[in-house]
């Protein structure tokens, strides 16, 4: 059964965070919480928590324990830009985009 988790508007370009998701595709639960927690990479602990929410929704709702489970998919798709200007040289200004994005965790217990 898939089981799913979704974070909206993570302040965290799409770009960096599928940086994060490298190798963790089909990875069990618990121990791509372990790599999660030594990851260098900022976001690393926003997805942290986005696998531990699906692991909690299968547990709570559909009573999986959470040792059995895999991420089967997780991807990030972009989210709402914040534009925000930077003063410039000879009194311009320079845009600063602010990414966001959704990141998503599917996760199952092997069975259909």
């Amino acid at each position: 059964m898939q089981v799913k988790a979704t974070a909206k508007y993570i302040r965290l370009s799409p770009r960096k965070a599928r940086m994060i998701f490298q190798g963790l595709r089909g990875m069990p639960v618990e121990e791509a919480l372990i790599a999660l927690r030594f990851t260098p990479k900022p976001g690393a602990k926003q997805v942290a928590k986005v696998v531990e929410s699906a692991a909690a929704n299968a547990e709570s709702n559909y009573d999986i324990p959470a040792g059995d489970l895999r991420i089967d998919s997780i991807f990030a798709g972009d989210a709402r830009t914040l534009h925000r200007f930077r003063a410039a040289a000879r009194g311009r200004v320079q845009p600063q985009l602010k990414r966001t994005c959704h990141i998503t965790v599917i996760v199952t217990d092997g069975q259909e």
